[in-house]
């Protein structure tokens, strides 16, 4: 039954409108009147229930709005169709509510339920909708060709086409499905033709999947190639079907057309070289995993040919020829692709073999016309693997010589020593430079950025400084003479570089991420958070660059900043995830198929991202740490279904499926991923060979450490539950309630996540036991295994010692009922883990990247779930919250289990004190000692001319030619100021976590009282 003209939901649109109106403009209550006044008069109309609904879940009452909603739901269920109106827009609006509440599979079996008494086109759309937002493909296709032979649309084939690739693009064993979607496709077009360029381009790649490349190359050539508005994007089509076809020669020409009219689509030029050469040059991203795609030809997928050398000689002659041809039409220096191409093939020559190929002088010509650009490193960088280290440095040798021998504008002068400078960056020559010509390349580079400053004079604010990346260049350089000497004050100018670059022109987010790094490597993590927050990340950059700061943070006291980061891109993910179906909804009415399977993709990777599986779990932990009293914590694991929500969240098959969105690129060449910092390791040398990737400013992250760290991180609400719950009934007085059939479960579940954390960090159980209880009598020490295992093995040790008390380890047995030596081993473990940290944890600011985030660590976690399992422990004997009189029975069995309890609240108060004496210590140090420790670093004797004495000294002086802008900024630069910021940034993050062990000794004392 439909809607009649000027009804709403059966009801009269002008009894209706007034109370859309009011929700327009969210004057709630008013409409809530309205529609109890509508309700009174058509009590059992669907939609009116409905509106209702709609104003409640809009005033923030979800309860309400539910039971409502099911009223509405009821009455669309009853039998008697006379009264009861059913419409598209009544189940749309219940739609609305429903999705709203998290509730769209009622929403759906609202529209179920009416297609089975109503196939209406308008409700089969909406049922069609809710299959689109619950990501149900098959139902989709099923849906679509109903609605297909209702109306006979194109429309509605083509959602069925679409559903038919999703699945095929997201299940295995679909392929099935090609031929019948081939098959409807040509009986619609036998009938009605295709009339949407989309609808030709998935009827083309329909074929392409299925191998038919001649068949869609006819389509392609035939009346519905003309559907196809875009010339070069139909010739793209045709060059990839030709060439995965194998037939490279008209796939060439067809590229060499896209050429003519496009000489710098350097990526139809690889494809034209390719296919000259059989062979894939298309060093692009592929894109023969999306469908309905008219970009480049993944040439992997094809055969290889290996040309005979008269041929190879023949075709790349010919291609040499075809870009001369180019480059003389081509007028002035705006396309790079021609010339670039000239280096291509010269490439090509070397590969095979040529030694008289005239690759240098087409970087030397490329350099000439292009090398003031900042992207020129960039461009050719995929070329100089091809050179040997002697013609790198030939290379260079002659680019400076271009440089200093032409008489170009100061602009173009800079932007060719800046190259120079990325490419002797680039090649690894910074690395291998003595200290001393290191140093003065670095103050060349600071020197000539200020004298260069007067070119940006009239410049925006927002624009680019000309020379920017010269201190970004020197900071780098800076950080690599750091790595080399260990010499501080090269760490400090480092900073001062970028500050000072900062100060002149704030909205550079190169010299942020930067900063953001350094700063995080010399403990001063709230000034990088700081510059991290004017960074304003937003959207998908939560997914993609959080890295850059969160897994500092995970490890660091700032539990605030943590909590509200983690919050805030929970929030978006979650938000996208539940409104992601809404672009797919609006791609499928506005025809955009090609767009429909880029969102579903695109949406499952953001579903599986590590990222987001790590941020869930982790904020669950940091909830824990926080946790003072056992009964927070209780309430927590309750909230987590007793940790075994963060358990379903890393099984084996979500943990293989896991996407790695991070974008690494923008990270420093110091720390290629958060798991990696080469400053933290000492320099043994850098040869050539490894220069390249150290270099390259970009690393894979590892896997297989991220999806281990994320199964043992998992594990831990989990385990403290039932370390929790281990304590509570080990002091049960009967052996019915201690030896119950849950009991004797959660032992064996217990084992078997001890056993899994173990596998975590690469040990069976067995050994882990042994290795803690090796290291904790001395036998063994953490410096044979490394510092990344000590909070780990801790926590293994912690989570043991629960276990044990129910159950026994040879290593671990009772003594008279109690696990005495499971106890004392704990208590030697954390002391040894205390006293080792704090060793090497030397004073803050003369030491970057110290200990101090495991020292965190030891605190906030390991301590942290020891101390929540002496409290259940405590809870269990004394269920009252009061200490027993001496007289109740109970008290002789319970007295050496309190003596042990007792003994292990004074170690931790005693470790804790010992870590709260220290920071207490680093915080008392006087500011200014502390200043001029730094000063003295940064003016050494033996240097004349220092980087600081320029940057201050630049800034002293008076510079009207640079305008009131730059002039002002630099009035206000003080190095002082920066490093005393530094300071304090260092002393808050050192006094964050003094809060915390104060808080843990509060705790502590409050328990000795207890026992």
């Amino acid at each position: 039954m439909s809607s009649n003209l000027g009804l709403a939901g059966g009801i009269p649109e002008r009894r209706v409108r007034p109370i859309w109106d009011a929700v327009e403009s969210r004057q709630f209550k008013t409409a809530l009147k309205l529609s109890a006044a509508l309700l009174s008069k058509y009590p059992n109309s669907p939609y009116a229930i409905a509106l209702k609904a709609l104003i409640l879940e809009r005033m923030g009452k979800p309860n309400d709005a539910i039971t409502v909603c099911i009223e509405a739901k009821e009455l669309l269920y009853s039998s008697n169709l006379n009264i009861i109106y059913i419409d598209d827009l009544t189940l749309s609006t219940l739609q609305i509510v429903f999705q709203r509440l998290g509730r769209l599979d009622l929403a759906t079996s609202c529209y179920e339920h009416a297609c089975g008494k109503f196939p209406s086109k308008e409700i089969l759309m909406g049922l069609f909708d809710c299959y689109v937002r619950e990501y149900s493909f098959v139902k989709q296709q099923q849906t679509a060709i109903k609605l297909y032979k209702i109306a006979a649309e194109e429309r509605f084939l083509l959602w069925a086409i679409c559903s038919i690739q999703l699945q095929v693009l997201c299940s295995s064993g679909a392929e099935k499905l090609l031929s019948f979607a081939e098959a409807l496709l040509k009986k619609h077009i036998a009938l009605y033709s295709l009339h949407e360029p989309e609808a030709v381009v998935m009827y083309i790649s329909i074929l392409e999947q299925q191998g038919k490349y001649i068949d869609a190359l006819e389509i392609l050539s035939g009346d519905l190639g003309s559907v196809i508005g875009i010339e070069a994007d139909k010739l793209r089509m045709q060059g990839r079907l030709l060439a995965r076809s194998c037939n490279y020669t008209t796939a060439a020409e067809i590229y060499q057309k896209i050429l003519e009219s496009r000489p710098d689509d350097w990526g139809s030029f690889l494809n034209y070289l390719g296919c000259l050469l059989g062979t894939d040059f298309s060093r692009s991203a592929s894109t023969s995993d999306r469908l309905c795609s008219s970009d480049n030809v993944d040439l992997q997928a094809c055969k290889s040919t290996d040309l005979p050398l008269e041929v190879f000689d023949s075709h790349i002659a010919s291609a040499s020829l075809f870009i001369q041809k180019m480059q003389m039409e081509v007028h002035g220096d705006i396309a790079r692709g021609p010339y670039l191409a000239t280096i291509e093939i010269e490439r090509q020559y070397r590969l095979r073999g040529k030694t008289d190929s005239k690759l240098m002088e087409a970087l030397f010509n490329y350099f000439h016309r292009f090398g003031h650009l900042s992207c020129f490193a960039s461009d050719v960088e995929s070329f100089y693997s091809t050179l040997a280290q002697n013609e790198r440095a030939e290379l260079l040798e002659r680019f400076i010589g271009i440089s200093e021998s032409l008489s170009s504008t100061p602009l173009k002068k800079l932007g060719q020593f800046i190259t120079i400078f990325k490419l002797e960056e680039l090649f690894g020559f910074m690395a291998m430079l003595p200290v001393e010509e290191l140093e003065g390349t670095v103050i060349k580079m600071v020197d000539m950025y200020c004298k260069n400053l007067v070119l940006s004079s009239d410049l925006d604010p927002q624009e680019n400084i000309y020379g920017e990346e010269l201190l970004q260049i020197a900071s780098s350089t800076l950080v690599m003479l750091y790595w080399r000497t260990k010499y501080l004050g090269y760490l400090l100018e480092a900073f001062l570089v970028l500050e000072f670059g900062l100060n002149t022109r704030k909205y550079v987010w190169q010299y942020k991420l930067s900063l953001v790094h350094l700063y995080s490597y010399v403990n001063a993590l709230p000034l990088a958070f700081e510059w991290y927050g004017s960074l304003d990340m937003k959207n998908i950059l939560l997914e993609t660059a959080s890295h850059h700061i969160v897994p500092q943070l995970l490890v660091s006291p700032l539990w605030s900043e943590t909590s509200a980061l983690l919050k805030d891109y929970l929030k978006f993910m979650d938000d996208y995830l539940r409104e992601a179906a809404d672009l797919t909804f609006l791609a499928y009415r506005h025809r955009k198929y090609s767009k429909v399977i880029e969102f579903v993709q695109f949406k499952e990777r953001l579903d599986h991202s590590n990222h987001y599986l790590a941020a869930r779990i982790e904020y669950w932990i940091l909830l824990l740490k926080q946790a003072v009293t056992i009964e927070e914590a209780e309430s927590i694991l309750e909230n987590l279904n007793y940790g075994v929500q963060s358990l379903d969240l890393s099984n084996d098959e979500k943990l293989n499926a896991l996407t790695f969105n991070e974008d690494l690129q923008l990270r420093p060449w110091w720390s290629p991923s958060s798991h990696v910092n080469y400053l933290s390791e000492p320099f043994e040398g850098v040869s050539a060979s490894c220069l390249e990737n150290l270099y390259k400013h970009q690393a894979c992250e590892n896997e297989s450490i991220v999806r281990k760290a994320i199964e043992r991180k998992s594990l831990v609400p989990r385990l403290i539950y039932l370390s929790i719950q281990s304590a509570s009934t080990s002091q049960k007085e009967t052996v019915e309630r201690s030896g119950t059939i849950n009991d004797t479960k959660n032992n064996e579940e217990f084992r078997f996540l001890l056993e899994k954390y173990a596998s975590s960090f690469s040990l069976s159980f067995d050994d882990a036991v042994k290795l803690t209880y090796e290291i904790s009598i001395g036998q063994s020490s953490f410096k044979d295994f490394g510092t990344d295992m000590v909070v780990d093995c801790l926590n293994f040790a912690v989570f043991l010692n629960a276990w044990n008390l129910n159950f026994t380890h040879p290593l671990l047995p009772h003594q008279d009922g109690v696990n005495i030596i499971s106890w004392n081993m704990l208590e030697n473990l954390i002391k040894i883990c205390i006293s080792e940290q704090l060793t090497c944890t030397r004073p803050v600011p003369n030491s970057p990247g110290s200990q101090l985030p495991i020292l965190v660590q030891l605190i906030t976690e390991s301590l942290t779930w020891h101390g929540l399992i002496i409290q259940s422990y405590i809870k269990s004997m004394f269920p009252s919250g009061k200490k027993k009189k001496k007289s109740e029975p109970g008290d002789r069995s319970n007295f050496r289990h309190l003596q042990v309890v007792r003994s292990s609240i004074d170690w931790l108060c005693d470790e804790i004190q010992e870590v709260h004496k220290w920071l207490e210590d680093e915080i008392n140090r006087p500011e200014d000692s502390r200043l001029d420790f730094w000063l003295s670093q940064l003016n050494p004797e033996r240097r004349s001319v220092s980087v600081l004495g320029i940057l201050d000294d630049f800034a002293a002086s008076s510079h009207e030619e640079l305008g009131e802008r730059i002039s002002g900024a630099l009035r206000l630069w003080s190095s002082a100021d920066v490093m005393r910021k530094i300071i304090r940034s260092q002393s808050s993050l050192l006094s964050r976590f003094q809060h915390i062990c104060d808080s843990k000794l509060e705790m502590l004392e409050s328990l000795k009282r207890l026992v």
